[in-house]
């Protein structure tokens, strides 16, 4: 189970897993490829929200790629809302290091 924030949109996932899969994207690949069904301009919007708020690191050139809280977070072992670490029971465990002044 993943725990979303309230400031992610449900197209965040698709980004996150995409540049996963590929280990790195650009929203112009994303969407050429099909996979994410929203406009080039909406996923790069949504790359640097996310790249703000710390789940992914532009390299340049609109190149992102996941960095380890994202990976947490599509684990189900980050809350993007509280910025807290959550084990494997659901329980968290307090504040993921480097996101706690992460705001909307």
């Amino acid at each position: 189970m993943r725990y979303s924030g309230d400031w992610m949109s449900l197209v965040d996932d698709r980004i996150l897993e995409y540049i996963h899969e590929h280990e790195s994207g650009s929203p112009k690949k994303m969407k050429d490829e099909g996979r994410i069904r929203y406009s080039r301009q909406h996923i790069a919007r949504r790359c640097r929200k996310l790249a703000e708020k710390g789940l992914l690191t532009h390299l340049g050139n609109g190149v992102y790629v996941i960095t380890d809280e994202g990976e947490a977070y599509l684990k189900g072992e980050l809350d993007t809302e509280t910025w807290s670490r959550v084990n494997q029971n659901g329980n968290h465990n307090g504040t993921a290091a480097g996101n706690a002044s992460n705001s909307t």
